[in-house]
């Protein structure tokens, strides 16, 4: 079986180890949705990872949900992501950037158009949303029509075309945690009468369109998809159905040939195995309170291929270097996560700016 310092090969880039860094919302962009001069720093310290997946980014104004989060619809996204692309190569790392359609995830507040969340079904999540004027409810979306199911498709076709364009290596479809594609899966949030709802062929129809959109406009070598069986993030319920429908998903997923699937794992430990089985191609599984010593043991038991992290790259510029030396790691601070500007975001020190500081 392979460890964690094993290379591995995911669509077209070459990886020195199987440690990369999960997407993590950080609130930082521009006001326009352009990624700032300080997410060119912050991705470029952690190229380390060799694999960095990038903070959810909206493939159009529908799919924004929260306050600052970046874009990749517009030149100027274009433009941005090509710095961060960049300095991510420059240090020898690889950049695949998140497409992420929040769906009812949203207020209209937080979007440029200001127009209410669009979803499967005019079903409001029940939660509130942070906005510039504080805490709201989020209202009940407008259900999508077939037409604008097929384009909200193209956007995310069209979003992948322009990560492409601006030098990323891959993209990675945010299929989870209560999203738009999530939320066409759970029953309790899409209650369609047409071939997007019902059965569980209907109901995972939009991922596999927008999964096959993608591939086929930038290659399925530069396509990797995200998902969350069982997750209940943003009200969402998937029924006692939920396990065969992610069986069906992830079959269908596996004839187009992505170049990895990334599941967020919860605790159906017989569900995992059978997506082992049935994925021909890399998986990254990242579970909640896995320790530094666990690190490696769904690689080494077989169970996946790659291990993400996400609050320790946070924290840790450096996570490769430290774990592979022992040394001590940085905390998160949580209550910087989201709050713009570089403290909290590029201000963690590595262990050699530590020591200097020391001495």
């Amino acid at each position: 079986m392979a460890g964690i310092w094993d290379p591995i090969t995911i669509g077209r880039m070459r990886l020195p180890q199987r440690i990369t860094m999960s997407p993590m919302t950080r609130s930082r962009a521009l006001d326009d949705g352009t990624p700032s001069p300080l997410a060119v720093e912050y991705y470029a310290q952690r190229a380390s990872f060799g694999m960095l997946v990038t903070e959810g980014t909206q493939p159009s104004a529908d799919g924004q949900g929260y306050m600052k989060t970046p874009g990749i619809y517009t030149p100027a996204h274009v433009e941005g992501w090509r710095e961060v692309a960049d300095a991510v190569h420059c240090r020898g790392g690889h950049l695949v950037i998140q497409l992420m359609h929040v769906g009812r995830m949203s207020h209209p507040d937080n979007t440029p158009h200001h127009r209410i969340p669009v979803a499967p079904s005019a079903i409001a999540p029940g939660e509130d949303m942070y906005t510039a004027t504080g805490k709201q409810s989020i209202p009940p979306p407008r259900a999508l029509s077939v037409d604008e199911i097929a384009a909200t498709v193209e956007d995310f076709a069209h979003a992948a075309e322009m990560a492409i364009a601006a030098g990323a290596d891959a993209v990675e479809i945010h299929g989870a945690n209560g999203y738009l594609l999530h939320q066409f899966l759970a029953p309790n949030a899409n209650q369609r009468g047409d071939e997007y709802g019902g059965s569980i062929e209907n109901r995972t129809r939009f991922a596999l369109q927008v999964a096959e959109a993608v591939a086929d406009r930038v290659g399925a070598d530069r396509v990797g998809i995200r998902l969350s069986p069982g997750a209940t993030l943003g009200g969402l319920d998937e029924g006692p159905e939920g396990p065969d429908l992610y069986r069906s998903l992830v079959a269908g997923l596996a004839n187009l040939n992505l170049a990895f699937l990334d599941v967020y794992a919860f605790d159906d430990d017989e569900l995992l195995a059978d997506i082992r089985t049935l994925w021909p191609n890399p998986l990254l599984l990242i579970r909640d309170g896995r320790t530094l010593e666990e690190l490696g043991t769904d690689i080494e038991a077989g169970r996946a291929d790659v291990a993400p992290v996400a609050k320790w790259a946070l924290a840790n510029p450096d996570f490769i270097d430290r774990l592979r030396t022992a040394a001590p790691l940085n905390d998160p601070d949580p209550a910087t996560f989201y709050t713009g500007g570089a403290h909290g975001y590029t201000d963690y020190p590595t262990l050699t700016e530590k020591l200097e500081e020391a001495t």
